[in-house]
């Protein structure tokens, strides 16, 4: 009796100090791994720099977010410049990019001119990103290519019937074939921002790459003046890209796609010569992430930052898109652009082997490998290129097309955007989470945590899928044993009331404090909801809120014997809302303004609680 009067005593104490350990645990355990930079982070291109188009970039504050100025202002300004200009970037709200020519001397003029005006974000040279280096379309695949011996199997498989798959390696090497067992990508778009995709004839001009045909896509879309329409593919890299994130499967033809029931959104933003400016991909980006894309992939890359491509990446991030860039293939100790920036997956290839090729970056900032084979040796000893096989057109040839072997970081980083939307088709939403389920579960040939040659390692899309599957796993046991708990407590308390009104009190306190631990300990309950209550309930702002606690507490209140158990049940609630607050691994369904407003809205939920738990405290 005195170890529960002292417990009694100290409950709030108790709580308060489990609640700040288990939110401390929490946001450890779920931290964010990327160190790549920002937009500012970096001093802005000029035009003298390499890469330069020889035109300036002026991206202006939007009124509409009350950053500043006013329409009228902004005109005020462009006016004033002296030199012609034009509207570069209009896709997302409020967005305002322009492009400024002039002479090289003016337009450095004019950027040292601006850079600290307060209604210009950014005023940088317009740079040309291009595909990562040369691409290497090597020899067809004959029609009766047979299987490969597959790796030990680790769990149940699920085997297609592509007969080309054998040949397929790299499925073989990050376990797609388990992965499968349980996801395939349903309900998940990955954005294919590239030299666009063979996803549909246009009669004449274009033929869908016929291993395409029972792909899903939505609408696609051209950046690129005076190119093929529809995000149609004239280079052949963009559909080979596609073809690697979601190939058909299992239709008796070609080969296999990493997420071959994800939906494939194509946005050319690279011309024929596999070139593009900064303000195609920056609006196919801003376009990807308002039209639903949860995925973006762009094995592209250019010779110096860009603040214009880094904001549009954030402002991807704050709508919940995972953005996935390939490393670049100039074999130096550098990850290129964009996949140095803060939000983006910067991915490194390997070979057959598992080692990393000699072809690709590497550097501090980089984040996972993944296959993008070497086409000039065959390691595996298949008698074929250790190439990347897919289905796609033939060079610059939009009207036929073959199955090639390609080799890059090209092909490396749809590897690891397949893999991101399988973590995504179970549920995990924020990008940052998807980052370190894919940093978490790779496997490092070295053994270690994370090095530049490998980043945390290569890829594995069984363990990413069963980390997003699982890493709640202990918190649906939570949610279970709270739910459990709370009925035991009930009917216990139902019983002991009509013996003794004290040993009730106290045994419903004990429950009380019992269950404040657990739910402590446990957080995040809510994520575990997806199981019980369906798909629609993770990210629920109805659960995750303070508003079942409070139901529960204006309801059995004045029972006195249960009050213990509300006390509980509120700072559980608090937990779980502050770790949702602090480590966000879902965004929440239904309301707007992405992050920050589901960070403020956990948090004030979060106060709530802890007061409907200081209120009863009182009683």
């Amino acid at each position: 009796m005195r170890l529960a009067s002292a417990l009694s005593r100290h409950r709030p104490l108790l709580a308060a100090l489990g609640l700040a350990s288990a939110s401390a645990w929490l946001a450890v355990e779920h931290r964010p791994g990327d160190t790549g930079l920002a937009a500012g982070d970096f001093a802005s291109a000029t035009v003298f720099d390499p890469g330069s188009t020889g035109v300036l970039l002026l991206d202006l504050v939007e009124p509409e977010h009350g950053e500043g100025g006013s329409e009228a202002e902004l005109f005020a300004l462009l006016e004033g410049l002296g030199l012609p200009w034009e509207k570069a970037g209009f896709y997302s709200e409020g967005e305002h990019l322009y492009r400024v020519h002039g002479a090289p001397e003016q337009l450095a003029e004019l950027q040292r001119h601006l850079a600290g005006n307060p209604l210009v974000e950014v005023v940088e040279a317009e740079l040309e990103y291009q595909l990562v280096g040369e691409v290497a379309a090597e020899p067809t695949l004959p029609a009766d290519a047979g299987d490969v011996e597959p790796a030990k199997e680790r769990r149940p498989r699920f085997e297609p019937d592509d007969p080309m798959y054998g040949r397929q390696w790299h499925m073989q090497m990050i376990h797609t074939p388990e992965a499968w067992g349980v996801t395939r990508g349903e309900g998940v778009i990955v954005a294919v921002i590239d030299t666009g995709v063979a996803w549909k004839d246009l009669p004449g001009v274009a033929k869908q790459a016929p291993d395409l045909a029972g792909t899903a896509f939505t609408r696609g879309e051209t950046f690129v003046p005076n190119a093929l329409p529809d995000g149609l593919d004239d280079h052949l890299h963009g559909t080979h890209v596609a073809g690697t994130i979601a190939q058909t499967t299992h239709n008796a033809l070609g080969v296999t796609g990493v997420a071959f029931k994800s939906t494939i959104m194509p946005l050319k933003v690279l011309s024929g010569d596999g070139r593009g400016s900064i303000p195609w991909i920056a609006n196919a980006i801003r376009y990807a992430a308002d039209h639903g894309a949860q995925v973006i992939n762009m094995s592209l890359g250019g010779p110096m930052p860009s603040n214009v491509l880094a904001k549009a990446i954030d402002y991807a991030n704050s709508k919940g898109v995972t953005v996935v860039c390939a490393a670049g293939n100039e074999s130096r100790g550098r990850v290129g652009w964009p996949a140095g920036n803060n939000g983006s997956v910067a991915v490194a290839a390997v070979d057959a082997m598992g080692e990393r090729t000699w072809y690709s970056n590497w550097g501090k900032d980089l984040d996972v490998s993944a296959p993008g084979g070497d086409t000039r040796v065959d390691k595996n000893g298949d008698g074929f290129p250790d190439g990347v096989l897919q289905n796609t057109i033939r060079l610059q040839d939009p009207m036929t097309n073959d199955y090639m072997w390609l080799q890059g970081t090209s092909m490396a980083s749809p590897h690891a955007a397949g893999v991101a939307a399988l973590v995504v088709s179970r549920g995990v939403n924020h990008p940052a989470e998807v980052e370190r389920i894919l940093k978490k579960t790779a496997h490092h040939p070295n053994k270690v945590e994370w090095d530049k040659e490998y980043g945390a390692g290569i890829i594995d899309a069984v363990a990413a899928v069963d980390a997003a599957t699982e890493s709640y796993t202990v918190e649906r046991g939570a949610l279970a044993g709270l739910l459990g708990l709370m009925g035991l407590a009930g009917l216990g308390v139902a019983g002991l009331a009509a013996r003794r009104a004290r040993v009730a009190a106290v045994a419903s306190m004990a429950l009380g404090t019992g269950l404040a631990a657990g739910a402590l300990g446990l957080t995040p309950v809510a994520y575990a909801a997806a199981d019980l209550a369906g798909a629609t309930a993770v990210g629920s702002p109805l659960f995750l809120s303070a508003l079942l606690p409070l139901l529960a507490t204006v309801l059995l209140v004045g029972v006195r014997p249960l009050r213990g158990l509300l006390l509980g049940l509120n700072l559980g609630y608090a937990a779980l809302l502050l770790h949702g607050a602090i480590v966000l691994p879902t965004l929440l369904h239904g309301l707007p303004g992405g992050p920050c407003v589901d960070r403020l809205f956990l948090a004030a939920n979060a106060v709530l609680a802890l007061a409907l738990a200081r209120r009863i405290s009182r009683l």
